[in-house]
Order: structure tokens, then C-alpha cells, then sequence
């Protein structure tokens, strides 16, 4: 093994135990951490470890992470094994899937943004732990860099398995939801991309609809939704220069798939099959296709639905937003049905985020405020003073997270609509089974 290496892995043992062994603020930091990123049913090791080693590198303690708080409080430490401790923050959390096994470890590559390392343990014991590990397997794991060219694990990986194009479409998504934070850190073009496409589909959204805001029944709402993807479509074909004539034979042809594969693939995109047929001819020249993002059966048949749209937070739908301003606008609100199980669900809903309430604090403070200080119990609260921390009580972060309608990278969009083929595939091989069984046996 090499000795940087190694030393790697002495450092990193030494931080660790630095961490865990803190008392004062950096404990309580630890604490306050680990509390809102594990489950309280969660028992799993390496799901605990993989925490710790994230706030080891993404914590912040006062003004400081536990990085530099370690390396502060190591004044010994040669300047190498303080660069090498002080490149860690560039660590980073992926899902990845066993690509090559080397003699010392393993060529992975990052699912989220295609991008391949050389990773290796950091000591003997773990290579050889790992030594079971196969071409294909799914790893959930943090690594960081040891030299411009290898990197090492930088916690315990958990293992995913070998999967299948669907369960690892899901396996993306579970990610997606789970570490919102960390997607395509090591791709900040990627991200880049991926907030600017929010930008431009509220832009978008404002030019169809003449408005950020509205209220529509939710199957209206559904098709006038699918009238924008329609438009926004056909003139991305048309800014691209591409011949919208071209048959579904020839992409067929193209794409090596056969007829029904990509019908099904256009069917559950929710585009029509000459659009479809564009969007296989279209991958490649951009890093990043916008997902298919359908509405919830619960808003396609709500009465009324409120509509939301925001260049970072993207769109918001809310089928009880009008009972929300009929309860806040009501001479007693408590008379209202339902006004206290309403107002819980839009502190507890993760998605009913800050910017919805600040939308409401804008148009009624003083309402807001009354019903707060008595569904909260605490009579002296104060919109303006304590609304944003009472918000984060409730786990609703402050700044947006990257909202569901961003544009994703290319090699994921493929996953993706690989994966609803073969689930296609398979729903279609049960119905043929079930009607095959019919009749005398």
C-alpha cells in the first residue's frame, strides 16, 4: 500500500476520534447534526458513519467545520499531511458503480454525473473486506481525493447490489431525495445547467400563463400543463434545426430498439410519438434533457388548485391553498372546518416550503400571526421576528433545493427512459400470461 496512503488513512482515523471524543460546541454540533439526518429507527452502521463523515466535512461549528478545527488543534502536522487533510473538503457522497477492480482497489464511477475515480481503501483490513466486490455492484459511499489521480473511501460504503435499470432508476431517485445537497458536487457545470433550466421554465411558465400565479381545476391545470411541455418542445426542435417530418422507422433504425420499445418509452413520457421521435434524435448535443414531471393524482382531480412559480424554487401546486385564505380571511377563523388540522399539514407538508409562507405572511401578517400564536401555543410569537426559525423547527429549509423540474444529464435521462421500457416490458408479458390462463387447463 502506499505510504501516502496510509497516512491517509492514519489521518483520517485521527479525525474521526478527534470528532467523536469533542466535548463543548463541537459536540453539541455533532449531536444536533446527526438528529436531523438519521432516522431514529435507524441502526445501520455505515448509514451512522456516513453521517458523521459528512459533518465531519460539511459541519459547521461556530464559523469553522471540524476540518479546521482538527488542524488547528494538530499545530505538529507536516505541511503534507495538512494539505492532504485540507483537500477533504472536496470529498463527496455519490452513488457509484464498480466499473474495474484494480490489485489495490477499484475504478468507480458516479452515477449522478458519469464521472470515473480511482478509489482505494485506506488500509489493508478494508481491501480485503472488499475484496467480494464485483463488476456492476452499486455502492452508496463518500471518497476524497489522496492525489490528483486516486482518491480513497472515505467512509464505509453500503452496498446497493447489482442492479437492474429499474431499480436503479429508483435507487437515483431514493439519492435525489435523500441528499439534495449533493447532487453533482463534482460536476458544478452540471448544476450550473440544472438551475438555469429551472430559470428558463419559469420563464416559460410566466409567458404561457401570463402570470408566476393562478388558481385552475386541477384537470384543467393538467392540460394546460401539457400544452407548455408541447410548446416548449417543438421549439427546442425548432431552435436545434431539427426535421420534425422524420418517421418513427428511421429513429427506430437509429436507436436499435424495436418499434414497440420506443412507443412505449413516448407513451409514458406523455408526448405525442413525432415529438418522441425528436428527443432520441436530440441526445448528445446538450448535457442536460428535462425530466417528465407528472401532476399527483390528488392535484389532477382537485376543485382548485394554486400554482406557484419561481425561478429557484420552480413550481408549487396546492390543492388547499384557497381554504387556507378562506380560513386566514374569515372573521373567526377557528370556525373554519378542519383550520387547525390545516394549518399543522402545512407546517409538517415538506412541500409546503418557506417561500409559501412567505407568500401568506405577505398578504396576511396580522391573521398569520394570531393563528400561529394559537396553533403553536405560544402567544408571544411574531411573524416577523420568529416565522423563519419556527420554519426550521419543522425541518423546512430557507433556500431552495433543487426543484423536481430541473433538467437532468443526458446519461440519466437515457436510465430513465430505459427503465420505464423494461417495466413496460414486464407489464405487458403479465398481461399476456393472465390471458393466456383463460379457458380449459
Amino acid at each position: 500500500m502506499d505510504a501516502i496512503l496510509e497516512r491517509a488513512g492514519e489521518l483520517k482515523q485521527a479525525l474521526t476520534d478527534f470528532v467523536l471524543e469533542a466535548e463543548g460546541e463541537l459536540a453539541v454540533s455533532l449531536e444536533a447534526y446527526a438528529a436531523k439526518h438519521l432516522n431514529r429507527d435507524s441502526y445501520d452502521i455505515s448509514q451512522r458513519n456516513l453521517v458523521i463523515d459528512t459533518f465531519i466535512t460539511e459541519g459547521q461549528v461556530g464559523n469553522q467545520t471540524p476540518l479546521e478545527l482538527f488542524l488547528e488543534e494538530q499545530p505538529d502536522l507536516t505541511e503534507r499531511d495538512r494539505t492532504l487533510v485540507k483537500n477533504w473538503r472536496h470529498s463527496f457522497i455519490g452513488l457509484f458503480e464498480v466499473i474495474q477492480i484494480l490489485p489495490d482497489g477499484f475504478k468507480l464511477m458516479n452515477w449522478l454525473t458519469a464521472k470515473h475515480y480511482s478509489v482505494k481503501p485506506n488500509n489493508s483490513k478494508t481491501l480485503k473486506e472488499m475484496q467480494g466486490l464485483k463488476t456492476g455492484d452499486i455502492l452508496l459511499t463518500r471518497i476524497a481525493p489522496v492525489t490528483d489521480k486516486d482518491w480513497m473511501f472515505f467512509s464505509p460504503y453500503i452496498y446497493k447490489g447489482k442492479l437492474g435499470k429499474p431499480k436503479l432508476a429508483v435507487a437515483i431517485g431514493e439519492f435525489k431525495q435523500n441528499y439534495k445537497q449533493s447532487l453533482y458536487t463534482d460536476a458544478p457545470e452540471l448544476l450550473e445547467e440544472a438551475w438555469e433550466s429551472v430559470a428558463q421554465y419559469h420563464q416559460e411558465f410566466v409567458n404561457f400563463f401570463g402570470s408566476d400565479r393562478l388558481t385552475l381545476p386541477g384537470y384543467q391545470l393538467n392540460k394546460k400543463l401539457a400544452e407548455l411541455r408541447e410548446k416548449m418542445t417543438k421549439e427546442r426542435f425548432a431552435a436545434a434545426g431539427i426535421d420534425e417530418s422524420k418517421s418513427l422507422q428511421d429513429i427506430v433504425q437509429e436507436a436499435g430498439m424495436d418499434e414497440a420499445e420506443v412507443k412505449a418509452a413516448v407513451a409514458e413520457a406523455g408526448v405525442n410519438t413525432e415529438e418522441a421521435d425528436k428527443v432520441w434524435d436530440t441526445q448528445g448535443k446538450s448535457l442536460m434533457l428535462a425530466p417528465k414531471v407528472d401532476l399527483p393524482e390528488e392535484i389532477r382531480k382537485a376543485e382548485q388548485v394554486t400554482v406557484f412559480s419561481h425561478p429557484r424554487w420552480g413550481q408549487m401546486f396546492l390543492p388547499t391553498y384557497s381554504k387556507f385564505q378562506a380560513m386566514l380571511e374569515a372573521e373567526d377563523w377557528q370556525n373554519q372546518p378542519n383550520a387547525e388540522k390545516l394549518v399543522r399539514k402545512y407546517l409538517e407538508d415538506s412541500q409546503i416550503n418557506v417561500f409559501i409562507w412567505q407568500q401568506l405572511a405577505q398578504q396576511y401578517p396580522t391573521q398569520l400571526e394570531t393563528v400561529l400564536q394559537t396553533v403553536l401555543n405560544r402567544p408571544d410569537f411574531s411573524l416577523n421576528q420568529d416565522l423563519e426559525a419556527t420554519l426550521q423547527e419543522f425541518n423546512k429549509p430557507l433556500a431552495p433545493e433543487l426543484p423536481e423540474i430541473a433538467s437532468v444529464p443526458v446519461h440519466l435521462h437515457d436510465l430513465f427512459e430505459s427503465a420505464v421500457v423494461e417495466v413496460n416490458k414486464s407489464k405487458s408479458k403479465g398481461k399476456n400470461k393472465k390471458k393466456a390462463g383463460k379457458g380449459f387447463q
